[in-house]
């Protein structure tokens, strides 16, 4: 997503959909998918996003997914150079290495930027139609209303079946792929939110995507999403 069409999400969300003036009626709702490598959030995320679109045209705006352009997005809204993007994966910068960028100022600390992140996940759900991948973001808007966490997990064998079939590399390197990806989201959520990414009791639903499929789970989302209010 460029700049100029984020910019276009916001203005939407804040005006609605025939860029009236805000209703206070109007529900605004969001989702959060936190999930294990290879578990198909992209594709579910799209799936889900086009069946609300389609479902519920209720003057609120599009529904948009947030996953790899979250981090531009953050780095945009507090003014920060976008190559930094790349720098900031979950939690792939150690802490000698933050240190050291902290000291001689070649970007800002990973927990200012976990700071900056959250803020803006907020920020988005709070306008609603907004469905975000990743980096906490459940933990994040836990105490908001209207938002749906979900969790989304594969065998291990089906998820390096996947990623070796989406990446093009070997089954060895799918596994190894996949193991440090969890790890690194596991460990992310634990440093920064004092929380376990494996704890159901952080979701509304969990969803084992090797025996529901894609486009089922984006269903049962959008069900679920419709029970919150």
């Amino acid at each position: 997503m460029s700049a100029t069409n984020y910019l276009s999400f916001i203005n939407s969300q804040i005006a609605g959909g025939d860029q009236a003036a805000p209703k206070p009626e109007l529900i605004r709702r969001a989702v959060t998918l936190s999930r294990q490598t290879g578990s198909g959030a992209q594709v579910i995320a799209q799936m889900l996003a086009a069946r609300l679109q389609e479902h519920h045209r209720d003057n609120t705006g599009p529904w948009t997914v947030f996953d790899r352009n979250l981090m531009e997005k953050v780095l945009e809204e507090h003014q920060l150079p976008t190559y930094l993007a790349s720098s900031f994966p979950e939690d792939r910068i150690s802490a000698m290495e933050d240190t050291l960028h902290d000291i001689f100022g070649l970007h800002p600390p990973q927990e200012t930027i976990v700071r900056q992140t959250a803020e803006t996940i907020m920020g988005l759900a709070e306008l609603g139609n907004a469905i975000l991948i990743g980096r906490g973001g459940s933990i994040i808007t836990a105490k908001m209303p209207r938002v749906l966490h979900v969790r989304l997990v594969a065998p291990l064998e089906l998820r390096i079946a996947r990623i070796s079939e989406s990446r093009g590399i070997t089954a060895d390197q799918a596994r190894a792929f996949c193991l440090e990806e969890d790890e690194g989201r596991k460990r992310y959520v634990r440093k920064y939110f004092k929380a376990d990414i494996n704890d159901p009791a952080h979701y509304h639903l969990v969803i084992n995507t090797g025996n529901i499929p894609c486009d089922l789970a984006a269903q049962l989302l959008e069900e679920a999403l419709r029970g919150l209010g």
